[in-house]
């Protein structure tokens, strides 16, 4: 288990990486020249780093990003390292079943094989609104988007895997502030309700994993809706914040390392395992959550 110390000092945990570990060096060596990804939010901040350096393990990265026009800057940028780097983009705005379905029709017409899905893309802190689907804002675009668009590619990550023979993996990407929620954890029954919403605590049978990582205090646009704030606070915390390169490290070494292979249902911090909360490995309201999530999918996507 890591801790505060190990955060703080960058020592290795029992993996040999710890959190000044950067993406290329939890992944360095490996061929992943087989191997198709998606990576949601791929056009900026840690999941351009994670796209990037995917590629640079010669994995054919799909970057599924709202704003084309970031996309296709991110996509030359990995051009200008790697030049025979394979990478595509398609639209997505995880905040839209709509847009969710057609990226997934857009994808399949690609006819490429889904080997890893990087679910990273997220906001945060931001004030309270409504989707276009009436949910709110970070719930919609944090675990409902991801819950339809992880559901839609399943039966292509299923069929690669058994194709292949090649384990596929699904790494979603979490916060520690998940320790940190409503009391009663997940307030089912008051989603919508602005007058108790909380911008913080909002936040948060195949050959296939799912596991889930805390990529560590970054300055990106995550922050964008409490910038100020998250500067004040880096001043007295500095010690503790990753650069972009060490905050991609541990999605890339839940999606790559060999030493993974099977491990599934886990969350890590720093590439190491650690502890989640009570709530994340409540198997009741695992199930709650799902049902609820199928139902809020259902009834969004009726005529």
């Amino acid at each position: 288990m890591v801790g505060i110390f190990s955060l703080a000092t960058g020592i290795p945990g029992p993996s040999g990486f710890g959190s000044a570990s950067t993406a290329e060096q939890v992944t360095h060596g490996i061929d992943a020249s087989h191997l198709t990804a998606i990576v949601t939010g791929g056009a900026s901040g840690i999941g351009l780093e994670t796209a990037r350096v995917l590629a640079l393990q010669k994995v054919h990265v799909v970057i599924a990003a709202r704003n084309m026009e970031a996309a296709t800057e991110a996509k030359q940028l990995i051009l200008q390292g790697d030049e025979n780097a394979r990478v595509d983009v398609l639209k997505l705005d995880l905040c839209s079943m709509k847009s969710i379905k057609g990226f997934v029709d857009n994808f399949n017409a690609l006819n490429l094989p889904l080997n890893l899905l990087i679910n990273n893309a997220g906001i945060m802190f931001c004030p309270y609104q409504l989707s276009e689907d009436g949910i709110e804002v970070q719930f919609a675009t944090n675990h409902i988007g991801h819950f339809l668009l992880t559901n839609l590619l399943l039966d292509k990550m299923k069929s690669t895997a058994k194709d292949t023979g090649i384990e596929g993996r699904i790494v979603n990407l979490s916060s520690v502030a998940h320790l940190h929620t409503y009391k009663e954890g997940i307030r089912f029954d008051m989603i919508n309700d602005q007058a108790s919403y909380s911008d913080k605590k909002a936040y948060e049978g195949a050959n296939i994993t799912v596991n889930s990582v805390h990529p560590g205090l970054i300055m990106t646009n995550l922050m964008r809706h409490s910038m100020f704030l998250m500067r004040i606070l880096r001043m007295f915390t500095y010690i503790l914040w990753k650069s972009v390169p060490q905050g991609a490290a541990t999605t890339c070494y839940v999606a790559l390392h060999p030493t993974l292979k099977g491990i599934t249902g886990k969350y890590f911090l720093d590439c190491n395992e650690f502890e989640p909360s009570p709530f994340a490995k409540d198997e009741i309201m695992a199930k709650k959550l799902w049902a609820f999530s199928q139902k809020l999918v259902d009834s969004a996507s009726k005529p």
